[in-house]
Protein backbone atom coordinates (compact mmCIF):
# COMPACT_ATOMS: atom_id res chain seq x y z
CA UNK A 1 0.00 0.00 0.00
CA UNK A 2 2.64 2.36 1.21
CA UNK A 3 3.77 1.87 -2.58
CA UNK A 4 1.62 4.04 -3.94
CA UNK A 5 3.76 6.99 -2.27
CA UNK A 6 5.85 6.28 -5.14
CA UNK A 7 3.81 7.68 -7.58
CA UNK A 8 4.33 11.01 -6.26
CA UNK A 9 8.06 10.81 -6.42
CA UNK A 10 8.78 13.03 -8.83
CA UNK A 11 7.15 16.05 -6.98
CA UNK A 12 9.09 14.42 -3.80
CA UNK A 13 12.00 12.98 -3.89
CA UNK A 14 12.23 10.74 -1.04
CA UNK A 15 8.33 9.46 -1.87
CA UNK A 16 10.82 7.30 -4.74
CA UNK A 17 12.52 5.60 -2.14
CA UNK A 18 8.85 3.18 -1.93
CA UNK A 19 9.92 1.91 -5.44
CA UNK A 20 12.69 0.10 -4.29
CA UNK A 21 12.60 -3.82 -2.61
CA UNK A 22 15.60 -3.18 -0.44
CA UNK A 23 13.77 0.32 1.04
CA UNK A 24 10.38 -1.83 1.05
CA UNK A 25 11.71 -4.79 2.78
CA UNK A 26 13.60 -2.86 5.33
CA UNK A 27 10.58 -0.71 6.44
CA UNK A 28 8.70 -3.94 6.39
CA UNK A 29 11.17 -5.70 8.76
CA UNK A 30 10.95 -2.61 11.18
CA UNK A 31 7.21 -2.46 10.89
CA UNK A 32 6.66 -5.80 11.95
CA UNK A 33 9.38 -6.17 14.48
CA UNK A 34 7.78 -2.22 15.99
CA UNK A 35 4.28 -3.99 15.91
CA UNK A 36 5.42 -7.47 17.94
CA UNK A 37 7.63 -5.95 20.58
CA UNK A 38 5.17 -3.17 21.14
CA UNK A 39 2.55 -5.07 21.74
CA UNK A 40 4.19 -7.92 23.27
CA UNK A 41 3.38 -6.86 26.74
CA UNK A 42 -0.42 -6.51 26.27
CA UNK A 43 -0.70 -9.42 24.18
CA UNK A 44 0.91 -12.16 26.95
CA UNK A 45 -1.15 -10.15 29.97
CA UNK A 46 -4.37 -10.39 27.58
CA UNK A 47 -3.46 -14.35 26.88
CA UNK A 48 -3.22 -14.92 30.40
CA UNK A 49 -6.09 -13.31 31.33
CA UNK A 50 -8.14 -15.40 29.61
CA UNK A 51 -6.40 -18.57 30.47
CA UNK A 52 -5.07 -19.44 27.02
CA UNK A 53 -3.04 -21.95 28.61
CA UNK A 54 -2.82 -25.53 26.57
CA UNK A 55 -3.05 -28.99 27.65
CA UNK A 56 0.51 -30.27 28.72
CA UNK A 57 0.76 -31.88 25.62
CA UNK A 58 4.78 -33.75 27.13
CA UNK A 59 2.73 -35.01 29.80
CA UNK A 60 3.32 -39.14 29.78
CA UNK A 61 5.65 -38.81 26.42
CA UNK A 62 9.09 -37.45 28.52
CA UNK A 63 10.06 -38.31 32.13
CA UNK A 64 8.27 -36.21 34.05
CA UNK A 65 11.54 -34.40 35.37
CA UNK A 66 12.20 -33.33 32.26
CA UNK A 67 9.10 -31.10 32.18
CA UNK A 68 8.90 -27.99 33.07
CA UNK A 69 5.70 -27.20 35.16
CA UNK A 70 5.80 -23.15 34.10
CA UNK A 71 5.83 -23.60 30.74
CA UNK A 72 2.28 -25.19 31.43
CA UNK A 73 1.19 -21.63 32.77
CA UNK A 74 2.62 -19.63 29.88
CA UNK A 75 0.42 -18.72 27.97
CA UNK A 76 0.19 -19.89 24.13
CA UNK A 77 -1.42 -18.58 21.16
CA UNK A 78 0.92 -15.69 20.44
CA UNK A 79 1.37 -16.54 16.88
CA UNK A 80 -1.97 -14.39 16.46
CA UNK A 81 0.37 -11.25 17.56
CA UNK A 82 3.37 -12.91 15.63
CA UNK A 83 1.35 -13.59 12.19
CA UNK A 84 -0.71 -10.59 12.45
CA UNK A 85 2.49 -8.32 12.71
CA UNK A 86 4.05 -10.10 9.73
CA UNK A 87 0.28 -9.46 7.44
CA UNK A 88 0.03 -6.22 8.69
CA UNK A 89 3.62 -5.34 7.68
CA UNK A 90 3.54 -6.95 4.58
CA UNK A 91 0.27 -5.56 3.61
CA UNK A 92 1.51 -2.21 4.06
CA UNK A 93 4.68 -2.01 2.26
CA UNK A 94 4.46 -5.09 -0.23
CA UNK A 95 2.86 -3.85 -3.98
CA UNK A 96 -0.79 -5.64 -2.89
CA UNK A 97 -1.25 -5.41 -7.14
CA UNK A 98 1.31 -7.81 -7.33
CA UNK A 99 -0.45 -11.83 -7.45
CA UNK A 100 3.06 -12.93 -5.93
CA UNK A 101 2.11 -10.98 -2.64
CA UNK A 102 -1.54 -11.89 -2.71
CA UNK A 103 -0.49 -15.38 -2.98
CA UNK A 104 1.90 -15.11 -0.09
CA UNK A 105 0.00 -12.97 2.66
CA UNK A 106 -3.54 -15.09 1.72
CA UNK A 107 -1.62 -18.70 2.37
CA UNK A 108 0.38 -17.62 5.78
CA UNK A 109 -3.00 -16.54 6.48
CA UNK A 110 -4.52 -19.97 5.33
CA UNK A 111 -2.08 -21.79 7.28
CA UNK A 112 -3.16 -19.32 10.55
CA UNK A 113 -6.33 -20.12 10.65
CA UNK A 114 -5.54 -23.68 10.84
CA UNK A 115 -3.26 -23.17 13.46
CA UNK A 116 -5.60 -20.97 15.80
CA UNK A 117 -8.56 -22.91 15.13
CA UNK A 118 -5.66 -26.40 16.73
CA UNK A 119 -5.14 -23.85 19.61
CA UNK A 120 -8.52 -23.10 20.18
CA UNK A 121 -9.05 -26.60 20.92
CA UNK A 122 -6.15 -26.75 23.17
CA UNK A 123 -7.03 -24.13 25.46
CA UNK A 124 -10.55 -24.22 25.46
CA UNK A 125 -11.39 -28.33 25.53
CA UNK A 126 -7.86 -28.48 27.20
CA UNK A 127 -7.41 -31.22 24.20
CA UNK A 128 -3.87 -31.82 24.16
CA UNK A 129 -3.83 -33.43 21.01
CA UNK A 130 -6.03 -30.30 19.26
CA UNK A 131 -7.31 -30.85 15.68
CA UNK A 132 -6.97 -34.53 14.55
CA UNK A 133 -3.49 -35.12 12.95
CA UNK A 134 -5.59 -36.31 9.68
CA UNK A 135 -7.41 -33.07 9.25
CA UNK A 136 -4.80 -31.07 10.16
CA UNK A 137 -2.92 -32.81 7.40
CA UNK A 138 -5.67 -32.90 4.97
CA UNK A 139 -6.07 -28.90 5.50
CA UNK A 140 -2.55 -27.64 5.24
CA UNK A 141 -2.32 -29.98 1.87
CA UNK A 142 -5.41 -28.06 0.60
CA UNK A 143 -4.10 -24.63 1.21
CA UNK A 144 -0.86 -26.07 0.31
CA UNK A 145 -2.16 -27.46 -3.14
CA UNK A 146 -3.77 -23.71 -3.99
CA UNK A 147 -1.08 -21.94 -3.93
CA UNK A 148 0.64 -23.89 -5.75
CA UNK A 149 -1.72 -23.87 -8.25
CA UNK A 150 -1.95 -20.11 -8.49
CA UNK A 151 1.87 -20.53 -8.81
CA UNK A 152 1.22 -22.23 -12.02
CA UNK A 153 -0.64 -19.53 -13.07
CA UNK A 154 1.35 -16.72 -12.04
CA UNK A 155 2.93 -15.36 -15.47
CA UNK A 156 6.32 -14.36 -14.19
CA UNK A 157 6.54 -18.15 -12.53
CA UNK A 158 4.81 -20.65 -14.36
CA UNK A 159 7.16 -20.90 -16.75
CA UNK A 160 9.80 -21.98 -14.32
CA UNK A 161 6.62 -23.99 -12.05
CA UNK A 162 7.41 -27.50 -13.78
CA UNK A 163 11.33 -27.39 -13.54
CA UNK A 164 12.89 -29.13 -10.81
CA UNK A 165 15.55 -27.63 -9.71
CA UNK A 166 18.67 -29.41 -7.81
CA UNK A 167 21.56 -27.52 -5.94
CA UNK A 168 24.76 -27.80 -8.22
CA UNK A 169 23.16 -28.14 -11.49
CA UNK A 170 22.48 -24.99 -13.76
CA UNK A 171 19.74 -26.36 -15.47
CA UNK A 172 16.85 -28.33 -14.24
CA UNK A 173 17.09 -31.94 -13.66
CA UNK A 174 13.61 -32.72 -14.12
CA UNK A 175 11.05 -30.82 -16.26
CA UNK A 176 7.58 -32.51 -15.26
CA UNK A 177 4.57 -30.22 -14.12
CA UNK A 178 2.69 -33.11 -12.25
CA UNK A 179 6.28 -33.90 -10.20
CA UNK A 180 7.26 -30.43 -9.75
CA UNK A 181 3.43 -30.12 -8.47
CA UNK A 182 3.68 -33.14 -5.85
CA UNK A 183 7.12 -31.77 -4.82
CA UNK A 184 6.05 -28.42 -3.99
CA UNK A 185 3.13 -29.62 -2.05
CA UNK A 186 4.97 -31.97 -0.03
CA UNK A 187 7.69 -29.46 0.81
CA UNK A 188 5.16 -26.87 2.12
CA UNK A 189 3.21 -29.17 4.38
CA UNK A 190 6.67 -31.00 5.31
CA UNK A 191 7.85 -27.41 6.39
CA UNK A 192 5.20 -26.27 8.40
CA UNK A 193 4.83 -29.35 10.17
CA UNK A 194 8.77 -29.19 10.80
CA UNK A 195 8.20 -25.57 12.17
CA UNK A 196 5.50 -26.88 14.61
CA UNK A 197 7.65 -30.10 15.91
CA UNK A 198 10.54 -27.53 16.31
CA UNK A 199 8.23 -25.22 18.62
CA UNK A 200 9.57 -26.46 21.97
CA UNK A 201 12.02 -24.51 23.59
CA UNK A 202 11.65 -20.66 24.15
CA UNK A 203 13.00 -19.34 21.24
CA UNK A 204 14.05 -22.11 19.21
CA UNK A 205 11.74 -22.15 16.49
CA UNK A 206 11.81 -18.16 16.42
CA UNK A 207 15.00 -17.27 16.22
CA UNK A 208 15.78 -20.61 13.19
CA UNK A 209 12.84 -19.24 11.33
CA UNK A 210 15.15 -16.02 11.01
CA UNK A 211 18.09 -17.40 9.47
CA UNK A 212 15.34 -19.60 7.06
CA UNK A 213 13.87 -16.19 6.26
CA UNK A 214 16.86 -14.08 5.62
CA UNK A 215 18.25 -17.05 3.44
CA UNK A 216 15.15 -16.61 1.31
CA UNK A 217 14.80 -13.13 0.97
CA UNK A 218 18.17 -13.39 -0.37
CA UNK A 219 17.12 -15.92 -2.72
CA UNK A 220 14.22 -14.00 -3.95
CA UNK A 221 16.17 -10.61 -4.72
CA UNK A 222 18.56 -12.46 -6.49
CA UNK A 223 15.60 -14.28 -8.72
CA UNK A 224 14.26 -11.14 -9.15
CA UNK A 225 17.20 -8.84 -9.91
CA UNK A 226 17.53 -9.79 -13.86
CA UNK A 227 21.34 -8.97 -14.08
CA UNK A 228 22.29 -11.33 -10.55
CA UNK A 229 20.08 -13.56 -12.13
CA UNK A 230 21.73 -14.06 -15.39
CA UNK A 231 25.48 -14.26 -13.95
CA UNK A 232 24.41 -16.82 -11.26
CA UNK A 233 22.33 -18.47 -13.89
CA UNK A 234 19.34 -19.14 -12.12
CA UNK A 235 15.78 -18.30 -13.19
CA UNK A 236 14.56 -14.82 -13.33
CA UNK A 237 11.76 -14.27 -11.37
CA UNK A 238 9.53 -11.39 -12.58
CA UNK A 239 8.37 -9.47 -9.21
CA UNK A 240 10.12 -11.69 -6.74
CA UNK A 241 10.98 -8.96 -5.18
CA UNK A 242 7.45 -9.10 -2.91
CA UNK A 243 9.45 -12.30 -1.73
CA UNK A 244 11.81 -10.32 -0.24
CA UNK A 245 9.90 -7.86 1.61
CA UNK A 246 7.63 -10.61 2.56
CA UNK A 247 10.52 -12.70 3.91
CA UNK A 248 11.73 -9.17 5.49
CA UNK A 249 8.47 -8.78 7.59
CA UNK A 250 8.64 -12.52 8.56
CA UNK A 251 12.26 -11.40 10.28
CA UNK A 252 11.32 -8.67 11.96
CA UNK A 253 8.05 -10.06 13.24
CA UNK A 254 10.40 -13.05 14.90
CA UNK A 255 12.48 -10.49 16.12
CA UNK A 256 10.03 -8.77 17.97
CA UNK A 257 8.57 -11.76 19.04
CA UNK A 258 12.09 -13.50 19.98
CA UNK A 259 11.79 -10.22 22.60
CA UNK A 260 8.53 -11.86 24.48
CA UNK A 261 9.39 -15.36 23.64
CA UNK A 262 12.89 -15.84 25.00
CA UNK A 263 14.02 -17.77 28.07
CA UNK A 264 11.77 -17.32 30.27
CA UNK A 265 9.04 -16.77 27.73
CA UNK A 266 6.16 -14.88 28.64
CA UNK A 267 4.07 -16.15 25.89
CA UNK A 268 4.48 -19.14 23.32
CA UNK A 269 3.81 -18.70 19.38
CA UNK A 270 1.25 -21.90 18.91
CA UNK A 271 0.46 -23.67 16.42
CA UNK A 272 -1.10 -20.78 15.18
CA UNK A 273 2.31 -19.09 15.14
CA UNK A 274 4.21 -22.08 13.98
CA UNK A 275 2.28 -23.62 11.02
CA UNK A 276 2.00 -20.17 9.74
CA UNK A 277 5.43 -20.13 9.46
CA UNK A 278 6.57 -23.08 8.27
CA UNK A 279 3.80 -22.56 5.89
CA UNK A 280 5.29 -19.37 4.54
CA UNK A 281 8.96 -20.33 4.51
CA UNK A 282 7.43 -23.35 2.45
CA UNK A 283 5.66 -21.02 -0.18
CA UNK A 284 9.47 -18.76 -0.58
CA UNK A 285 11.06 -22.04 -1.26
CA UNK A 286 8.55 -23.10 -3.90
CA UNK A 287 8.64 -19.35 -5.37
CA UNK A 288 12.11 -19.45 -5.73
CA UNK A 289 12.25 -22.53 -7.17
CA UNK A 290 14.53 -23.99 -4.46
CA UNK A 291 12.56 -26.37 -2.35
CA UNK A 292 15.24 -29.46 -2.46
CA UNK A 293 17.47 -26.55 -0.60
CA UNK A 294 14.65 -26.41 1.91
CA UNK A 295 16.82 -29.51 3.72
CA UNK A 296 19.89 -27.58 4.00
CA UNK A 297 18.22 -23.94 4.71
CA UNK A 298 16.10 -25.21 7.35
CA UNK A 299 18.40 -28.27 8.26
CA UNK A 300 16.93 -27.70 12.15
CA UNK A 301 13.70 -28.05 11.06
CA UNK A 302 14.95 -31.13 9.29
CA UNK A 303 17.11 -32.97 12.44
CA UNK A 304 13.70 -32.00 14.45
CA UNK A 305 11.13 -33.94 12.16
CA UNK A 306 13.58 -36.19 10.95
CA UNK A 307 14.03 -37.87 14.67
CA UNK A 308 10.47 -38.17 14.86
CA UNK A 309 9.36 -40.32 11.71
CA UNK A 310 12.81 -41.98 12.29
CA UNK A 311 11.99 -42.89 16.41
CA UNK A 312 7.66 -43.50 15.97
CA UNK A 313 7.70 -46.12 12.85
CA UNK A 314 10.91 -47.77 14.16
CA UNK A 315 9.13 -48.25 17.68
CA UNK A 316 6.19 -49.26 16.63
CA UNK A 317 8.17 -52.36 14.66
CA UNK A 318 10.79 -53.35 17.29
CA UNK A 319 9.28 -51.78 20.25
CA UNK A 320 13.17 -50.01 21.05
CA UNK A 321 14.04 -46.46 20.24
CA UNK A 322 16.56 -44.79 18.03
CA UNK A 323 16.78 -42.01 20.31
CA UNK A 324 16.41 -41.33 23.92
CA UNK A 325 13.43 -38.53 23.17
CA UNK A 326 12.04 -36.92 20.17
CA UNK A 327 11.82 -34.07 18.45
CA UNK A 328 15.83 -34.38 19.42
CA UNK A 329 16.07 -31.22 21.56
CA UNK A 330 14.26 -33.54 23.96
CA UNK A 331 17.62 -35.90 23.28
CA UNK A 332 20.07 -33.24 24.08
CA UNK A 333 18.17 -32.02 27.43
CA UNK A 334 18.48 -35.23 28.41
CA UNK A 335 22.10 -35.67 28.17
CA UNK A 336 22.45 -32.42 30.14
CA UNK A 337 22.27 -29.63 27.71
CA UNK A 338 20.02 -26.88 29.13
CA UNK A 339 17.71 -24.67 27.40
CA UNK A 340 19.55 -22.31 26.17
CA UNK A 341 22.32 -24.33 25.23
CA UNK A 342 19.94 -26.38 23.59
CA UNK A 343 18.49 -23.13 21.79
CA UNK A 344 21.57 -21.25 21.14
CA UNK A 345 23.41 -24.26 19.80
CA UNK A 346 20.52 -25.12 17.44
CA UNK A 347 20.89 -21.28 16.16
CA UNK A 348 24.27 -21.26 15.76
CA UNK A 349 23.44 -24.66 13.21
CA UNK A 350 20.60 -23.06 11.56
CA UNK A 351 22.91 -19.49 10.71
CA UNK A 352 25.78 -22.44 9.21
CA UNK A 353 22.85 -24.07 7.09
CA UNK A 354 21.56 -20.78 5.74
CA UNK A 355 25.04 -19.82 4.74
CA UNK A 356 25.85 -23.13 3.29
CA UNK A 357 22.57 -22.88 1.37
CA UNK A 358 23.82 -19.48 -0.16
CA UNK A 359 27.18 -20.89 -0.92
CA UNK A 360 25.36 -23.16 -3.27
CA UNK A 361 24.24 -20.56 -6.07
CA UNK A 362 27.94 -20.11 -6.77
CA UNK A 363 28.69 -23.87 -7.09
CA UNK A 364 26.87 -24.46 -10.23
Amino acid sequence: MLYLLSLFGNDFLPFRLFKYVTFRAGGAAITAFLIVVLLGSFTARQLRRLNAQSAERLEGLIPAEFIDKEKSRTPCMGGILLIGGVLISACLWNVMSNPIAILLVSATFAFALVGFYDDFRKVVYKDRNGLAGRYKILLQIIIASLGVFALFHILSVAPYMSQFMVPFFKTPLIVYAPFTAVVAVVAIVATSNAVNLTDGKDGLATGCTIFCSLAYAAFAYLMGHSVFAGYLKIPFISGAGEGVVFAAAICGGCIGFLWHNCHPASMFMGDTGSLALGGAIGMLAVLVRQEVLLLLVGGVFVMEAGSVMLQVPYFKLTGKRIFPCTPIHHTFERRGWTETQIVVRFWILSGLFSLLALATLKLR
